[in-house]
C-alpha cells in the first residue's frame, strides 16, 4: 500500500539552529550540492514546488524547516561541495552544518544524500566519518536511483555500500523523478518523528 505524502509546510528559513521555532523531533537532509535534497522535500510532500529546485548547485543556502503536519518536522540544510555562490557565502556553510547538527536537541536523524549515480564522493566520505565521529544518528540515501542505467544498479550498489562502509541492506535507494523508495522513505520519517 503507498505511503500517503508527508503533509509539510514551508517554516522558516534561517541561518543559526537558535534561530529556529520550536518544531518537535526533527530530520535533517544534509549532502553534497545538487545531490537532490530539494527535489527529495518535493517528492516526500507530493507537491512539485514546495522547495525551490534548481539545475545550478547551491540554490540551498539557509537551514529551511518544512513542518510535518502530524508533528516534526524536515529540515534541509545547504549542500555542500561546489556550489555556484561566492566564496564568502560557502565559506559559512560548514560551521551552520556543523552547529545545527551538534545543537538541536531535537534532532533524531540525518539523512545523509549520496549521489546514487556518482558517489560515495570524498566529501560524502568525510561526511559520515564526521556523523559517526560525533554519534548522530543517521541513515544513508542513495538519490538518483533512475540514473543508474539498470544493468548496472547491483555493480553501483555494491560499490557504494562499500564506499559508505555499509551493508548493502544500510543503504535507502530513491530517485525523486520516478517515486523510487519515496514511500518506504516516508515511513521512516513518520517513525523517526513519532
Amino acid at each position: 500500500m503507498a505511503s500517503p505524502p508527508l503533509a509539510l509546510t514551508f517554516v522558516q528559513s534561517a541561518s543559526k539552529a537558535e534561530q529556529l521555532p520550536d518544531c518537535g523531533p526533527l530530520v535533517a537532509l544534509v549532502g553534497r550540492s545538487n545531490v537532490g535534497k530539494s527535489s527529495l522535500v518535493n517528492a516526500l510532500s507530493g507537491r512539485k514546488a514546495l522547495a525551490n529546485v534548481s539545475k545550478t548547485p547551491g540554490r540551498t543556502q539557509l537551514i529551511n524547516v518544512f513542518a510535518i503536519e502530524s508533528g516534526g518536522a524536515l529540515v534541509d540544510l545547504p549542500g555542500f561541495g561546489y556550489a555556484n555562490v561566492s566564496k564568502s557565502v560557502r565559506a559559512t556553510w560548514p560551521a551552520m552544518i556543523e552547529n545545527f547538527l551538534l545543537e538541536s536537541p531535537d534532532l533524531r536523524m540525518v539523512l545523509a544524500l549520496v549521489d546514487g549515480e556518482i558517489g560515495p564522493a570524498k566529501l560524502d566520505v568525510q561526511l559520515l566519518a564526521w556523523l559517526r565521529e560525533h554519534q548522530l544518528p543517521h541513515q544513508v540515501v542513495a538519490t538518483k536511483h533512475d540514473k543508474v542505467k539498470s544493468s548496472q544498479r547491483e555493480r553501483r550498489k555494491k560499490e557504494l555500500s562499500a564506499g559508505c562502509q555499509l551493508d548493502r541492506s544500510d543503504v535507502m535507494w530513491v530517485s525523486a523523478a520516478k517515486n523510487t523508495g519515496i514511500d518506504e522513505l516516508r515511513d521512516q520519517i513518520r517513525l523517526y518523528v513519532s
